[in-house]
């Protein structure tokens, strides 16, 4: 009886203990992106150049996007 009662007590614990750590863990927001066309880019969209324009613009990143292929210019919000 000692031995079940000592068990069930270690099992309620951990139980405890986990529900502690969930509860306290905290979780990260993602950051918003803003997007927008280059006012810059120029001629077919390759994404190297993309890039290297929309940083020129103040952006952070740029890709080709889209059914006609334009320069898409991205940065945090």
């Amino acid at each position: 009886m000692a031995h079940s009662m000592r068990f069930f007590a270690t099992v309620l614990l951990l139980a405890m203990l986990v529900m502690a750590i969930e509860m306290g863990s905290t979780q990260i927001a993602e950051a918003r992106t803003c997007q927008s066309p280059s006012r810059l880019y120029k001629g077919e969209c390759l994404s190297e150049n993309c890039l290297v324009v929309c940083e020129s613009e103040g952006f952070t990143d740029g890709d080709c996007r889209g059914l006609h292929y334009r320069c898409i210019c991205t940065k945090p919000c």
